[in-house]
């Protein structure tokens, strides 16, 4: 863990993360078509000999034959964080619908940079698509000096949940408001230190404006995903932070963490009892992340147009809703060219956030 250094409220360097370069394959995870499971596991061979037959039959119909071999999800963050659980989730539903394999790949590093780099080294067939997360997209172009792909690169199939943070705090820290949150940091500035679930991410820059509008310094600890972010919360190792809902509300139940406020512009369902920073005098101080999937830019129109079809109806499952809404997660449905311009509008944003602080993240 590497402490940032602390300068008025924003941070002035970033975690050192690995240079992007080719990595073992890791364990795979598979969902088969019936809702199976099957650890690195591949497509029967029949069944790709069938599927080539096919689409030698139908001529240039590309689009219509997809898929015709296993579809790969690509996650960019460790095994057991928010984007991780929702692939897996979407993975097993899409299977049944698809008829295909589908498996999880994880490639972590960098901030989803690795999943990314890995996507686009992959044919553009609509066979390989990327588990995106907000920040990934919407931060990680204005946030890396050196990144092997561009915003231009991809292309949004579907937005698929999004959720609000929330600002929790150690049961040790006597807050149990915003008003008194801000009275306990102002007499214990050096215990100022707040976690995030990494560099570069919406965590830290919820903890960027807060600071700012508190105008109190706040210094800035990441972690690699949001699963030892909340470790080490519940631990009392950091004070303080902006965790995702996933991770968070599990331990503000046990009463091992304390929610303080959200980050939406609406009370959040699993926590009706916690206001939004906003109803805490905290105005326009809105910081959402969201859940995707992402497909090279170069694929053709037909394959693509079958991909994001397959993605509307996955998300359209009643079943599979309940399960996102159980892990704390609303299904945003937002897709195609409308999820594009989603997208321009968050690059954005996060991009005026990203040159106003100074941040720069290292590979």
């Amino acid at each position: 863990m590497r402490l940032m250094r602390r300068c008025g409220g924003l941070d002035q360097g970033s975690p050192r993360t690995p240079a992007l370069r080719p990595l073992p394959r890791p364990d795979a995870w598979t969902a088969l078509p019936g809702g199976a499971m099957r650890s690195g596991s591949r497509a029967p061979l029949g069944a790709l000999l069938i599927a080539l037959a096919v689409s030698l039959g139908s001529g240039s119909a590309s689009g219509q034959t997809w898929p015709t071999r296993t579809v790969t999800l690509a996650v960019g963050v460790p095994p057991g964080s928010a984007p991780d659980a929702y692939a897996r989730t979407i993975a097993e539903r899409m299977a049944r619908d698809l008829g295909q394999q589908v498996l999880v790949e994880t490639r972590a590093g960098a901030n989803g940079n690795l999943a990314a780099d890995f996507v686009l080294r992959a044919p553009a067939d609509g066979h390989t698509l990327w588990i995106a997360a907000q920040s990934m997209v919407e931060i990680n172009p204005s946030a890396y000096d050196e990144l092997r792909w561009k915003p231009a690169d991809f292309v949004g199939v579907i937005k698929g949940a999004e959720a609000p943070l929330v600002l929790v705090v150690h049961p040790s820290v006597p807050a149990r408001t915003v008003t008194e949150f801000e009275s306990w940091i102002r007499a214990n500035p050096s215990r100022a230190m707040y976690g995030s679930f990494g560099g570069g991410t919406t965590s830290q820059f919820a903890g960027t404006m807060l600071a700012e509008r508190m105008n109190l310094p706040m210094t800035h600890v990441p972690f690699n995903g949001s699963a030892p972010q909340t470790q080490n919360l519940v631990g009392g190792h950091v004070l303080f932070g902006f965790t995702q809902i996933q991770s968070g509300v599990p331990h503000i139940r046990d009463g091992r963490l304390i929610a303080l406020a959200t980050t939406g512009t609406t009370r959040w369902r699993q926590l009706p009892g916690t206001p939004t920073l906003i109803e805490s005098g905290f105005k326009d101080l809105v910081a959402t992340t969201w859940f995707g999937i992402m497909a090279r830019s170069s694929t053709p129109p037909d394959i693509l147009a079958r991909v994001v079809d397959a993605a509307r109806r996955a998300h359209a499952d009643p079943e599979m809703r309940g399960k996102l809404e159980t892990m704390g997660l609303d299904v945003s449905g937002l897709s195609g060219a409308a999820f594009d311009e989603d997208i321009r509008a968050g690059l954005a944003r996060w991009g005026a956030m990203v040159k106003a602080t100074g941040f720069k993240a290292t590979q």
